[in-house]
């Protein structure tokens, strides 16, 4: 996976702060949307990544991330984090990578990560999802009237009008570096955003119901590019309990791949 990034300055905001070799502490701007007290997955999500950078740094070869799943183990706590990376199966042309995200002493993320070998294939390259509008001709979309938390309060939000619940396209993009005074990736960075999908088509409001999602999966069909995260979303309620998120992602020269959240869907105490 390329490391190429853009060289932060110092003095800017962050996601994450480096406390340690593995070890980040989360700032405010990390606040999840569910409660003050735990952290937003997306910028998380993007910190993974971050940390398989580091792992894969200065590795031969031009291995791409086609599909990075996460699972979330319990309750992520805005708290200092500590990030390990093994190798699962190694390879030259097909690679696994497993991270696990520790809190307190208590594994709260697992994910995995397949890399392929890149070769040309742009002779057939092709997908059947057409482009999203773009973000400059949308109107932004005051997501933090809807949602509460510092990850929420640090994006920009460029969102179509919902045609009906469920279903939405929106652009998102962020002015807070992933981790203070360190380049990221173009993946990571992309990444950080991807997780946003489950709160720009909700089904139902959220001050009556929970739905907060209990993995990702991200399958990528190739690399993308920042700095706008494009996500076509449908959510989808069931009538047990459960429910799905999926997403065509794409990037602003068109579509890069699909994420998928289940859901536990419940109504909020006292509703």
């Amino acid at each position: 996976m390329s490391t190429t990034g853009v060289e932060r300055d110092s003095d800017r905001e962050s996601y994450f702060e480096r406390t340690g070799e593995h070890r980040y502490k989360p700032t405010a701007h990390a606040g999840g949307a569910w409660s003050a007290d735990e952290m937003h997955f997306s910028p998380l999500a993007g910190l993974v990544v971050h940390a398989l950078d580091e792992h894969l740094a200065g590795r031969p070869g031009d291995a791409a991330l086609a599909r990075i799943s996460y699972d979330i183990l319990g309750r992520i706590a805005l708290d200092e984090c500590e990030i390990t990376v093994e190798t699962v199966r190694p390879g030259r042309t097909i690679e696994l990578l497993e991270a696990t995200v520790v809190i307190g002493e208590r594994p709260v993320v697992r994910a995995r990560a397949w890399l392929l070998a890149s070769h040309d294939t742009s002779a057939v390259a092709d997908s059947p999802h057409d482009p999203l509008p773009g973000p400059d001709e949308l109107d932004p979309w005051r997501m933090a009237e809807a949602w509460h938390g510092g990850y929420i309060a640090s994006i920009d939000v460029r969102r179509t009008p919902a045609v009906r619940k469920g279903r939405s396209s929106a652009w998102i993009s962020s002015r807070v570096d992933l981790v203070a005074g360190e380049p990221s990736s173009a993946l990571a960075s992309y990444v950080a955003l991807v997780d946003t999908a489950n709160g720009i088509a909700v089904q139902q409001d959220p001050a009556a119901w929970m739905f907060p999602n209990l993995d990702l999966t991200i399958h990528l069909h190739r690399r993308p590019h920042g700095p706008w995260t494009g996500l076509d979303t449908t959510v989808t309620f069931g009538p047990t309990g459960q429910g799905l998120t999926s997403t065509v992602l794409h990037d602003l020269t068109g579509p890069v791949g699909h994420a998928e959240q289940i859901l536990t869907v419940r109504p909020q105490p006292g509703a």
